[in-house]
């Protein structure tokens, strides 16, 4: 069987968040095995009590978005679900590997507002592309502690040295521990 070409593909990014219980991506999965729906990539993850999920997918054209979303409704329903979709247009949907030199930042401190804000900020400022993000509540009620990581990008003419430099006012600002470490992307 030969691979459809991108061109007769219609492609979505669908998200689906609820209610952390067993069976949401089960759920999901057969709603787009249902449709005969590639699942294309996908990143899926529990924030607080929430589980959330992003998937790329394809169908055979013609497809609609309001088909996608039809299909939906009776397990979004049933699971308690909030199911949203966005066409994509086929330069949205290649893959696009980050350019430049690749690092780590990791961020702990006390919990308090601000943190990802003035962290991204001072990146964004700097073209400094993020390419990915997480953050976490950590330590006891009475101590909380505030973990960030992202996985950064950085454009040409700033080194790894550079955005350590760059976030060290933030560092003694929020009273954090900030470390920036080069990482090496895995090809597969």
């Amino acid at each position: 069987m030969t691979k459809p070409q991108k061109d007769s593909l219609a492609h979505f990014a669908v998200t689906v968040v609820g209610k952390d219980r067993p069976g949401i991506v089960a759920g999901t999965a057969g709603v787009l095995y249902r449709l005969g729906c590639n699942i294309e990539d996908s990143s899926s993850t529990m924030l607080g009590g929430e589980f959330s999920m992003i998937l790329i997918v394809s169908h055979m054209k013609p497809f609609s978005k309001s088909k996608l979303l039809d299909e939906f409704r009776g397990v979004a329903e049933e699971m308690g679900l909030t199911v949203a979709a966005r066409s994509l247009s086929l330069d949205e949907v290649a893959y696009q590997a980050p350019e430049g030199e690749l690092c780590m930042v990791s961020v702990y401190g006390s919990d308090q507002p601000g943190i990802v804000y003035r962290v991204t900020k001072e990146l964004a400022e700097r073209k400094v592309n993020i390419t990915d993000l997480n953050t976490k509540l950590i330590g006891t009620k009475e101590a909380p502690v505030y973990v960030l990581m992202l996985e950064a990008a950085l454009p040409e003419g700033i080194a790894v040295e550079d955005v350590a430099a760059m976030l060290d006012e933030i560092k003694k600002e929020l009273n954090v521990e900030i470390s920036v470490r080069s990482i090496t992307p895995v090809s597969l």
